[in-house]
């Protein structure tokens, strides 16, 4: 599984929903990003959604991962997120709308278990 960077590209299931990343660490860089960890892809704005229309809320914020941690590979205490990153979105019907990884922004580091 490749490691995600500040320049991966995570969705909405909706296909065009783009979530907006910001890294928290600046230990660790990759091609010149840096690696995303632990909680920086929950909580973050999700921009152009088409999921909208009376009684539909569109993806707008991403929850919290409910996969895609790196179980060996820690920077500063905090689980490395991998391309395998997946958790639900704030989008209608709630509990459903997840979002995902499309590119993970790399592909020099791969983590082999």
């Amino acid at each position: 599984m490749k490691l995600l960077t500040d320049r991966a590209q995570l969705v909405c299931a909706h296909e065009i929903g783009r979530v907006g990343l910001q890294p928290s660490q600046t230990l660790v860089f990759v091609e010149g990003q840096p690696l995303l960890v632990d909680d920086d892809p929950e909580g973050r704005p999700i921009r152009f959604c088409p999921n909208y229309g009376v009684g539909i809320k569109p993806c707008q914020h991403t929850l919290k991962v409910t996969q895609g941690y790196s179980t060996l590979l820690r920077i500063g205490g905090q689980r490395v997120a991998l391309d395998s990153v997946r958790g639900l979105t704030d989008g209608t019907p709630p509990g459903v709308v997840e979002y995902m990884v499309r590119q993970p922004g790399q592909d020099l580091l791969e983590e082999h278990l």
